[in-house]
């Protein structure tokens, strides 16, 4: 049995959605500024916060009816893991066993392995914003953010005005491969401009689109669990633009790829 449908309205023709793909580039732009900005402590509450509730509704995704008392549950114990990762060190990560166990557990058995693969790319995501911040300074971490949001706005025009062949229809038939390419290019100009500018140096340019391809795949991903239980939005927490996922879940992969290219010491300097 799969969870009720969230029927949105939204406006036909080719710019239908327009005014919900600013606002969505407005959303993930000032809220992922706003967590930067702050102080440490601050930012550490902010993302245990957001933590909570994507896997709120991640898991309110996955679990048949839903059981509302376990998705509410996960959505809690999670943010509590987050915050225990965040303040105590990479330890406190194991605390994330139960929520997953948890939330695992109560889905849908042909989900699981996306449950799993998507709530630990969040996680990853909300820790790794955090430890680049801290890490490689707040250029860095505003780089990042600020080429999500251009690499889906550019690939949003880019792929509405030029048109042409499907990226992955069967999961995402608006997707195409001039936007796919577009957030691409998005990506590399504004690292050229921070190369002509001093700000960083040329490896920005080939990193960035590989983490807005990052971005575009954590897209495709929330798209497929979507499509598999039949919903439109993540949830309607934000009105006029669906769920929080919906909003974060391209800023989610890139963060992750991040955070993986910054361990590995590959992540260009940003100041």
């Amino acid at each position: 049995m799969t969870p009720p449908r969230l029927p949105r309205v939204t406006n036909s023709g080719r710019w239908g959605d327009l005014a919900e793909r600013v606002g969505s580039a407005l959303i993930i732009l000032v809220a992922g500024a706003g967590l930067l900005v702050l102080p440490v402590v601050a930012t550490s509450v902010g993302l245990s916060v957001l933590v909570a509730m994507l896997m709120w509704e991640l898991t309110r995704l996955v679990v048949p009816a839903p059981r509302m008392r376990q998705v509410v549950g996960v959505g809690l114990v999670s943010g509590l893991a987050m915050a225990a990762t965040l303040f105590a060190g990479s330890w406190g990560a194991l605390a994330f066993i139960l929520p997953l166990a948890w939330g695992t557990r109560a889905s849908r058995r042909e989900l699981r392995p996306a449950y799993v693969g998507f709530a630990l790319l969040m996680v990853l995501a909300a820790w790794g914003l955090l430890w680049i911040r801290l890490t490689f300074g707040l250029g860095e971490a505003l780089w990042i953010v600020a080429l999500v949001v251009l690499s889906d706005v550019l690939g949003y025009f880019v792929g509405r005005s030029v048109g042409g062949p499907k990226f992955w229809p069967a999961i995402s038939p608006k997707k195409t491969w001039s936007g796919t390419a577009g957030g691409w290019i998005g990506a590399a100009l504004l690292g050229v401009i921070l190369v002509i500018f001093g700000r960083a140096g040329p490896g920005v340019i080939v990193i960035g689109p590989i983490l807005a391809f990052a971005g575009q795949m954590g897209d495709i991903a929330e798209s497929w669990i979507k499509r598999r239980v039949g919903v439109k939005d993540s949830s309607r927490l934000i009105p006029g633009h669906g769920g929080l996922m919906d909003r974060f879940d391209a800023m989610s992969a890139s963060l992750a790829a991040a955070t993986l290219l910054g361990l590995a010491g590959w992540l260009p300097v940003v100041g």
